[in-house]
């Protein structure tokens, strides 16, 4: 077997080990080029490659850099004994047959939402979302924080805003109590909103400039304004325009882990959403079972 090895290559792995080893944590340009012995100029060229190829985030406020969204993509393709990734693909996959729909899981991961797994219908297979990130502050992510403890919840609304946000507290508890206690949350966006959420995809809050924030910012609704709320309410008569239906999973700790969504993109019939919902709901309890986890409520 060769021994030979590629001193530019062992640069980019040790870069990589050194902040897999601190994950959670980021680190500023001399600060890794002093721990890992590389020269600025070198130490600057791998990260700028790996932030480009999504390896790596750079915060352009704090000027560091931390694990990226793309190494999930190679995480789940390396590890396929990891316990969630099979679980959930089985369960989404059910419920992507059973209503010829996307369905996605989803995770807060390093400051930034990303997809973790995604089922796709017979025909639209090869349409790839694993990997896609949105970034984790007001108005995008409230159904990250929605079902876990009230201190979480508050930490997400206190976030800089992505975008100009309006924040209607007493409507905002009606969300949060009836999608506690329906267990989902049916979300209703426009096909104006829907094209944001793909231009948001990947870009940090300050990466746009303010004119465009603010243009932006006027075709969002305030916080929880797109969020059904009819749960209760199975009317077959009522028709409401649905984007997607989504429902959390929970870890060992009780805690909010991964958030389950079932695209609709339809108007559907009150007795639809809840048929649909409580499937979802369904699903992921079934996860949370299965990889040991619990709801907060046990």
């Amino acid at each position: 077997m060769s021994t030979r090895s590629s001193p530019p290559t062992d640069r980019v792995v040790s870069v990589l080990n050194y902040l897999v080893a601190r994950s959670g944590r980021r680190f500023g340009l001399s600060e890794l080029a002093r721990a890992l012995e590389l020269s600025k100029p070198t130490c600057l060229g791998i990260l700028t490659s790996l932030v480009e190829a999504g390896y790596l985030v750079r915060d352009p406020v704090s000027v560091t850099y931390g694990l990226g969204p793309a190494l999930i993509a190679a995480g789940r393709a390396a590890q396929n004994g990891f316990a969630i990734g099979p679980v959930a693909r089985k369960h989404l996959a059910e419920l992507s047959e059973r209503y010829d729909t996307t369905c996605t899981a989803s995770a807060v991961v390093s400051d930034r939402i990303t997809v973790l797994e995604s089922v796709e219908p017979n025909s639209r297979r090869g349409s790839g979302r694993i990997g896609q990130a949105y970034p984790f502050a007001p108005p995008i992510g409230l159904m990250y924080v929605l079902w876990d403890a009230d201190d979480r919840l508050e930490a997400w609304l206190n976030r800089e805003p992505t975008l100009p946000v309006r924040i209607d507290t007493e409507h905002l508890a009606r969300v949060v109590e009836e999608c506690r206690s329906s267990g989902y949350l049916v979300e209703t966006l426009t096909a104006v909103g829907q094209k944001l959420h793909s231009v948001m995809a990947g870009v940090a809050a300050d990466e746009l400039p303010k004119e465009v924030r603010e243009l932006l910012g006027e075709m969002v609704s305030g916080l929880g304004e797109r969020v059904y709320l009819g749960m209760r309410e199975a009317q077959s008569d009522a028709v409401h325009e649905v984007s997607v239906i989504a429902a959390p999973t929970y870890d060992a700790h009780g805690a909010q882990a991964l958030v389950l969504t079932l695209h609709v993109g339809a108007a559907i019939t009150g007795a639809e959403i809840v048929e649909r919902g409580q499937s979802l709901v369904a699903a992921a309890e079934a996860i949370t079972l299965e990889v040991g986890g619990h709801s907060p409520n046990r």
